[in-house]
């Protein structure tokens, strides 16, 4: 799984031999749009009207079997799971959610999950995480001061959990 922030909620993932590319439209001055969209498998809106899944009892799909597969890839399978929150599964890969806003009650699941917390104000929605469970790895896509807050808020609650920042443009392979 590779991730990129483009400023604001602008996301270019790439994952499960898919791109998927989140609200082009919001990326930083200076970023072409066409260019982050070119060869995107998915454009999606992280508040756009996506299959609902309830995040308690939602489970990744189980992987594929050869014979099953073929030569083909499956499609990676997106869910809402409440307003600005998407739950992306890609196949042979931790799952992904992508938060705006709010934290979905946790299911199992969340725990071998990366989350994507994305936008200004983070602190209250990562404390809100840690609190409720431990994902494989949280990621913050925001400006560098709602970073820091969001490390003074969180660091000493981690209880295993990775933690990455992402620097807007650069990539991150996880």
């Amino acid at each position: 799984m590779k991730l990129t922030w483009f400023g604001e909620t602008a996301l270019r993932i790439h994952l499960g031999g898919e791109v998927v590319v989140i609200d082009a439209d919001r990326a930083a001055e200076g970023v072409d749009r066409n260019e982050l969209q070119s060869g995107a498998d998915h454009v999606l809106e992280l508040g756009g009207a996506h299959a609902p899944a309830d995040s308690r009892t939602w489970k990744p799909r189980p992987a594929q079997r050869l014979l099953e597969a073929g030569d083909a890839i499956r499609p990676v399978d997106v869910w809402s799971l409440g307003d600005r929150a998407l739950l992306i599964d890609p196949d042979e890969d931790m799952p992904l959610l992508v938060l705006g806003g709010g934290v979905p009650e946790p299911g199992r699941w969340m725990e071998r999950a990366v989350v994507l917390l994305v936008g200004p104000r983070l602190a209250e929605p990562a404390e809100a995480l840690v609190a409720s469970t431990a994902p494989k790895l949280i990621a913050l896509a925001a400006p560098e001061a709602d970073v820091e807050a969001t490390l003074d808020a969180i660091r000493d609650r981690l209880d295993g959990t990775g933690l990455v920042a992402l620097e807007p443009g650069l990539a991150v392979e996880v």
